[in-house]
Order: C-alpha cells, then structure tokens, then sequence
C-alpha cells in the first residue's frame, strides 16, 4: 500500500487548502495544473477539497506542476513561518538574453515578490508593444546590481546605473534593455495592489 502524505482529516483539508491558493496563485486552472503535474484533474480536485489524501508520489507530481519541490509543497522546509531559498535553488527562467530568477518563494497570499534579472549586452526583459504583466495598482522598485539599463515606461526612458533604483507604477507597460557592452543585472520588487487611484 502506498504511503499517504497526509493521516487525518484535519491535514488533509489544510493540504488541500495550499495546493488550491498555490495553484491560484500561479493563475493556473485545474486542467493547466493536470498537464502541468500528470494528475488528473478530478483527482486535483479532490485533494482540494480534502476529498483524499494523495500518495507521495502524486504529492510529488503535484510540486512539481507547481514548479516546487514536495519539502516546499508540504512545507517541510519551513521553521516558525521562515521560508529559506538557497541560491542553487531558485525557480528561473531564461528567455533571449534575459535570466529571471525568483528570489521569493510561491507562497499563499504573497503580496510581493523579488526576482534576480540577468540582461546580456542587448537583451530585454520584454518588448514595447508587450501588455503590463503586473496587477492593476502594482509598484515595482528595481535595484541595478552591476552595469547599467534603460527603463522604457509609457513612452519615456529612464537611464539607470549601478547602484540606481527606481520606483514605479508596475501596471503601465514597460521593459528593461541593456544597451551597454556588459552583462547588467538587478534586483526587481514587486507589490501588488498599493497604489490608489
């Protein structure tokens, strides 16, 4: 018989309850979940519900659908509310020249996220026709680590170097480039929601 991950009701309801605000949170619908994880979505919503405890190997599935590793999914790794992420293990991504990774982990009701970028002489993070990523009322502070970049924000430049941060309303479209002869990196903040109209 299989090992379950979870023995009672009670854990069964609180893991259900993580799975689903996790998923929500990474703005995935259950069948973007169950192509993500190979569990099939009756079963996903299941453990959601706190219908079934899922074995190991499909929590297992499951964290990784949710780009996650079953420690973090069961919170394993996690002291008195502390979460720690270790350099080699943030979530990243790399697309034309720009390396994004996520220095925050995905946790439920996180209002702010921080994410590392790395631009090669060139690169972008975007295009100037891309739509905002970001939430209505979202502010995003960027801090240039080494190099230099240009914000493009609704229309207008703004040319930072290293040790320059700047603050701004997340939600109207924008990008970084690096126009320099060096690789540029920087720190991104985002919090969503604080701006009043």
């Amino acid at each position: 018989m299989a090992a379950t991950v979870t023995p009672n009701r009670e854990t069964a309801d609180a893991l259900g309850m993580r799975v689903r605000a996790l998923r929500e949170a990474a703005d995935l619908s259950l069948r973007d979940l169950a192509d993500r994880s190979g569990v099939s979505a009756p079963m996903l919503s299941q453990v959601e519900r706190g219908e079934t405890s899922p074995t190991l190997a499909v929590a297992g599935k499951i964290a990784s659908g949710l780009d996650l590793t079953l420690s973090q999914l069961l919170r394993l790794d996690e002291g008195r509310h502390v979460v720690v992420t270790r350099e080699g293990d943030r979530r990243a991504r790399r697309r034309k020249g720009h390396l994004v990774e996520e220095v925050t982990p995905p946790l439920p009701g996180q209002r702010a996220d921080v994410s590392a970028h790395t631009l090669a002489p060139g690169a972008a993070t975007g295009a100037p026709d891309d739509p905002p990523l970001h939430e209505p009322g979202a502010r995003e502070t960027a801090v240039v680590q080494d190099g230099s970049i240009d914000l493009f924000i609704d229309g207008e430049r703004h040319q930072l170097a290293e040790g320059d941060s700047v603050t701004f309303d997340a939600d109207l479209p924008h990008h970084f480039e690096n126009n320099g002869e060096a690789e540029a990196r920087f720190l991104a903040v985002v919090a969503a929601g604080l701006r009043r109209g």
